[in-house]
């Protein structure tokens, strides 16, 4: 690792710009920067999933995934630096695959809630979701590694099953959409 933080503020950022992990500046609201905020905001929301009272197997996939998030934020920081590898997609597909393979197959939609550990991580998918759509925009005009968005793609999926493994682990259940409420 490279200089440790001692002091929190520089005052540098007081401009409206914020350091890359190469050195350059760039406005805080470049889309570089969106990109890797808003997976370091799922990595957030990842946190508050493991505050809650979830199974091991979960809790040790969900910080694998923090750490992998935060080498993603570092790919996305460094322009032409690479963290996220396919052994990393294909391990969240074997997780997906396995956590899914115990759930009954979906007739409905399913609405975010299920428990404090089910919205949390409905809260996670939406967020990662978004980090996807943000890595995609900035791919528009700077060179991004397929593997970041493929990576986030395979997450949201991840944090779907989970959800549910999540509502059920709770007792809460699943909460379906009621497409025939509006009929009478």
């Amino acid at each position: 690792m490279g200089n440790r933080l001692t002091k929190i503020y520089t005052k540098t950022g007081d401009d409206g710009s914020t350091g890359l992990g190469d050195g350059s500046r760039v406005s805080k609201d470049s889309a570089r920067v969106t990109a890797y905020g808003t997976v370091d905001e799922a990595n957030s929301a990842i946190g508050l999933i493991l505050a809650c009272d979830i199974p091991q197997d979960v809790r040790d996939l969900l910080v694998s995934v923090q750490h992998h998030l935060f080498d993603l934020g570092g790919e996305l920081c460094i322009p032409g630096h690479a963290a996220i590898f396919d052994a990393d997609i294909d391990h969240l597909e074997r997780q997906l695959d396995g956590f899914n393979a115990d759930l009954p197959a979906l007739k409905d939609f399913i609405l975010p809630g299920g428990g404090m550990a089910a919205s949390h991580c409905h809260l996670a998918r939406t967020i990662c979701r978004r980090a996807e759509r943000e890595v995609v925009t900035l791919s528009r005009h700077d060179a991004v590694r397929p593997e970041a968005i493929r990576y986030l793609n395979r997450l949201s999926d991840l944090l779907f099953v989970l959800a549910r493994v999540l509502a059920r682990a709770s007792g809460h259940g699943e909460v379906l959409w009621n497409h025939e409420r509006r009929k009478s």
